[in-house]
């Protein structure tokens, strides 16, 4: 009986917090099984929580954007964001690692890019979904 109370009490407390809640429990078998074999493993979902995080500095998305518009060097980057070379070569170093950027040498000069299409993907569509309702 005490199971039902405190199942009772939770359901209660989720409602006063204003989440909505089935009426009664009832698990949808084949939909849960479903989608249980589509979800990826925890590795998978682990390196994408991590991607994210990436994309989670304002820093970072402005010298994605730089990056997204044209190849530049360091210098380039940190005198359109009006930062040190340093702190834009921390930030490069964490996005490269996070595969979202490359670089290419040429002379003494590093020029960096975005990695690939996806990365632009990324970029486009998450500014499309927040202009969404404007």
């Amino acid at each position: 009986m005490s199971e039902k109370i405190s199942s009772w009490t939770e359901q209660m407390r989720v409602e006063a917090e204003g989440v909505e809640t089935c009426s009664f429990l009832h698990v949808h078998e084949n939909k849960v099984e479903q989608v249980q074999q589509m979800m990826p493993d925890e590795s998978t979902l682990n390196r994408l929580s991590d991607l994210f995080r990436v994309f989670g500095d304002g820093t970072r998305i402005r010298i994605l954007y730089v990056l997204f518009e044209e190849e530049v060097c360091v210098c380039d980057i940190a005198a359109l964001l009006g930062m040190t070379q340093s702190a834009v070569s921390h930030q490069l170093r964490i996005l490269k690692n996070a595969r979202l950027i490359q670089s290419r040498r040429d002379g003494k000069t590093v020029y960096y890019s975005l990695a690939d299409d996806h990365v632009r993907t990324l970029l486009s569509q998450g500014t499309e979904h927040i202009h969404e309702d404007e």
